[in-house]
C-alpha cells in the first residue's frame, strides 16, 4: 500500500512538474509576413497600422482566441483603407524583423495581460491615437468580439461615431459549443502541447469547416502556436469563462451600430446562446449565416457588411 501511494505521489510530482514547464514555455512562431507600416509596442501586446491616412475610413482588427491578424488581411486588403491590427497580450507578433514606433501617448494597461480588458485598453488606445479616418470600424472575431465590448465600456466616448463588427462573438452570458470543466482547464497546457503536434487532425477537422481553401488552412496550423507561452493559453481560457459569466446584457448600449454575424454550424462557440444574447443588442443589426463554421471571415466573407464607401 506504501508503495502504491508512493508511486501516486511521484506521478503526482511528475505530472504538476511537467504541467509548470508546459505554463512557461515558450512556442515556436509559425506565422510572419513582411510588413511595411508603424508598429506599436503596448505592453505586452502590439498594435500595427498599414498607413497615416485614411482615404477611404480606417478599420480595426481584433483577432479571437489562438488567432493572429493575418485572419483578416486579405478581407481588407483596398490599399485606400486605414488597417489597423492588433495581437494581444503575449501572442507572438506576425511580422518579419518587427522594429517599433514610440510614442508618447503609449500606456501601459493596468489590467492583467491575458485578459479581455488588458486588450480592450490597447484597442482604445489604437481608436483613441492612430485611426484617422472620418469613418471607423472595429472588427472582432470571436474573442476579439468580447475585446470590442469590453473597449466600448470602457471608453464609450470613443465609440459614439464607430462601427463594430461582432463576428462569430463572444458575447455576455455566451457560452463554449462544449463546457470546459476546471479539470478540463488545469489539463490545457498538455493538450496545447499535443494539438501543436498535429493542429489539423480527424478529431477537430470538422470544427474548422471547409479545409480547401490553402490560405486558410495556412492560418489553421498556426494557430496552437500563436500564443506565445502555455500560460496565455490558459489565461484566456478562464478570462473567456469568466467574462461571459459576469458580463450583463446592459454592455450592449455602449455600441450605437453594427451587425452581429452568428454562424448557424458554429462548433466553438454556442450558437443558440450566441444568437439569445444578440437579440439584447437593440443598436445592432443581426445576421445569421446559415451552414457556416466560426470562421466566417475565411468561409463567407460576402456576408460581411460591405465598409461604406468602397
Amino acid at each position: 500500500m506504501q508503495f502504491l501511494l508512493g508511486l501516486i505521489g511521484l506521478l503526482l510530482l511528475i505530472v504538476t512538474s511537467l504541467r509548470r514547464w508546459l505554463l512557461r514555455r515558450e512556442s515556436p512562431q509559425k506565422q510572419a509576413v513582411d510588413f511595411h507600416g508603424e508598429l506599436y509596442q503596448v505592453g505586452s501586446a502590439v498594435i500595427a497600422r498599414s498607413r497615416a491616412d485614411a482615404p477611404a475610413g480606417s478599420v480595426i482588427v481584433m483577432h479571437g482566441f489562438v488567432e493572429n491578424f493575418l485572419y483578416f488581411t486579405e478581407h481588407y486588403a483596398d490599399p485606400d483603407i486605414q488597417l489597423i491590427m492588433l495581437t494581444s497580450a503575449d501572442y507572438h507578433l506576425p511580422v518579419n524583423q518587427p522594429r517599433f514606433t514610440k510614442a508618447d501617448w503609449i500606456k501601459i494597461p493596468g489590467q492583467r495581460p491575458g485578459t479581455i480588458a488588458y486588450d480592450a485598453a490597447v484597442l482604445n488606445q489604437a481608436l483613441e491615437h492612430l485611426a484617422t479616418g472620418t469613418q471607423i470600424r472595429v472588427h472582432g472575431h470571436s474573442r476579439g468580439g468580447a475585446v470590442t465590448l469590453e473597449a466600448a465600456r470602457q471608453r464609450p466616448d470613443l465609440f459614439a461615431r464607430v462601427e463594430v463588427i461582432l463576428e462569430a462573438p463572444v458575447l455576455p452570458q455566451g457560452k463554449p459549443y462544449k463546457a470546459v470543466s476546471p479539470l478540463a482547464r488545469w489539463f490545457a497546457p498538455f493538450y496545447l502541447f499535443a494539438w501543436q503536434q498535429q493542429p489539423i487532425s480527424p478529431a477537430n477537422a470538422k470544427v474548422f469547416g471547409p479545409l480547401d481553401n490553402p490560405r486558410k488552412r495556412e492560418l489553421i496550423m498556426a494557430l496552437p502556436f500563436n500564443p506565445r507561452y502555455g500560460r496565455t493559453f490558459v489565461n484566456n481560457i478562464k478570462d473567456l469563462a469568466d467574462w461571459m459569466d459576469s458580463t450583463g446584457t446592459d454592455i450592449y448600449q455602449h455600441v450605437k451600430f453594427g451587425a452581429i454575424l452568428v454562424p448557424s454550424h458554429d462548433l466553438i462557440l454556442n450558437a443558440s446562446a450566441m444568437l439569445q444574447s444578440a437579440q439584447q443588442a437593440e443598436s445592432l443589426q443581426i445576421i445569421e449565416v446559415e451552414g457556416c463554421s466560426h470562421l466566417i471571415t475565411a468561409d463567407r466573407p460576402d456576408s460581411i457588411p460591405p465598409l461604406p464607401g468602397l
